[in-house]
């Protein structure tokens, strides 16, 4: 009998996938608000490019290499190569595969801009759009099969991940930490202050992303159901307290909670909670929410301790925070989420076998990505070179690169004396005569 297409649950996943469309460009405003005003465009281009590029190749082959027939559990093998064999007829679950398809599109898009925060105001413009493609065939989507794809070795291991701890987070900042190291620190770095530009844009970014979350966690219940219901609420629970829990640290190591904070601390939790949040309960997502604020506000100054110039804190937040809550799934997986006869934690009574899943992968998928990414960095660096020239990156990649400015004529100004070195016109004495 052939599977029917529940109305419910495709309208729900229509909704979602425009939600964690939604969430690229929101990270193009939160990354865009982070950097100095000379960076602000080419922050937003990065993202906004993404879109576009792993879409090419998500349907040409990215999709088969995913989630097409296993080989090996390592990788999907070519049957769907240019969507081949999927008609408006075919369903995954209780919904079209096209529309499955265009979701897990959105989780590849996100995941491949994530990491532009990594290298930051000194990165080719033209080297990205060859690295983003290369990177979601070769990186993104062998990992996908591992944990979400049929027959994949992480996935039949029994490692939880819900939404894509391992598949976003972790393969995101591992990556993000691997390119920063190949295009080294950026002019100024430990010596000058390189504060967010626009705070306001910061925290509209942040903002965009915690709505779209929802459809990038519920919505990977592929129903409209109680689960996803659950899903929605650990998703604003975490949230909250990674909110909270970035402040607490801030208030009692610098004395005062601040707006980058909120906005970090937030994107903390949510990362965290994306491997876990269908498999704990509401006190567990505030849990783990809670700790992750607290872990990644502390794990975002050790770049400065450790010499590498991870400039948008990709490792400390979505590495580390992707850490926190693959392995917190461990200790606190309940079968009220898991099912009647699901995995269960440390913590209610499923010993140590859980914990050693979420353990064992998450260093596998951490060192592949770090190490293809790196691979495919320093390729390309020698090719045809990744990193802007001293020049223009002093001045400003946006005007270097893109020949516009986000602001002011006066911005354009600075930057071209910057790249010509004309000095300044001479101003007019303010004082009075007498």
């Amino acid at each position: 009998m052939p599977v029917k297409v529940d109305g419910g649950a495709t309208a729900w996943l229509l909704a979602c996938t425009a939600l964690v469309l939604l969430m690229t460009p929101g990270l193009a405003f939160f990354y865009g608000g982070m950097v100095r005003a000379k960076s602000v465009l080419n922050m937003i281009m990065m993202s906004f490019v993404s879109i576009a590029l792993v879409t090419l190749v998500w349907l040409a082959a990215g999709y088969s290499l995913a989630f097409g027939p296993d080989i090996g559990g390592l990788i999907g093998g070519l049957a769907h190569v240019g969507l081949h064999d999927i008609t408006t007829g075919s369903v995954t679950g209780q919904v079209p595969t096209l529309l499955f398809a265009t979701f897990q599109l959105t989780f590849a898009i996100i995941t491949a801009a994530l990491i532009s925060g990594a290298i930051a105001d000194r990165a080719r413009f033209s080297a990205w759009l060859v690295f983003v493609p290369v990177w979601a065939l070769a990186v993104y989507a062998p990992i996908a099969h591992w944990v979400w794809g049929p027959g994949g070795w992480i996935h039949a291991m029994g490692t939880l991940d819900y939404a894509g701890g391992l598949v976003v987070e972790i393969t995101s900042g591992a990556s993000g930490l691997a390119m920063a190291l190949v295009l080294g620190p950026r002019i100024g770095f430990k010596a000058e202050a390189m504060r967010p530009h626009n705070l306001p844009l910061v925290l509209l970014g942040a903002g965009l992303l915690w709505f779209g979350w929802f459809g990038f966690n519920a919505g990977s219940a592929l129903a409209a159901d109680g689960t996803a219901a659950a899903v929605f609420l650990n998703t604003l629970a975490a949230g909250c307290t990674g909110l909270l829990g970035w402040l607490l640290v801030e208030q009692r190591r610098d004395g005062h909670p601040t707006t980058f904070g909120v906005a970090s601390g937030v994107v903390a939790g949510l990362v965290a909670i994306t491997p876990s949040c269908g498999s704990v309960d509401v006190l567990g997502a505030l849990a783990i929410g809670l700790v992750a604020g607290m872990v990644c506000s502390q794990a975002v100054g050790w770049k400065f301790r450790h010499g590498y110039d991870d400039s948008l804190d990709v490792v400390g937040v979505h590495l580390v925070g992707g850490i926190v809550g693959t392995l917190l799934i461990g200790l606190l997986a309940t079968r009220t989420l898991t099912g009647a006869d699901g995995p269960r934690g440390l913590l209610y009574g499923g010993g140590l076998a859980q914990l050693g899943k979420q353990a064992m992968a998450v260093p596998v998928v951490a060192l592949y990505a770090f190490a293809v990414t790196y691979g495919i960095g320093k390729l390309i660096h020698r090719l045809m070179g990744f990193r802007v020239s001293e020049e223009d990156e002093v001045s400003g990649v946006d005007l270097a690169l893109h020949a516009e400015t986000a602001y002011d004529h006066g911005v354009l100004d600075h930057a071209v004396r910057l790249r010509t070195h004309r000095p300044a016109p001479a101003q007019p004495d303010p004082r009075p005569t007498t």
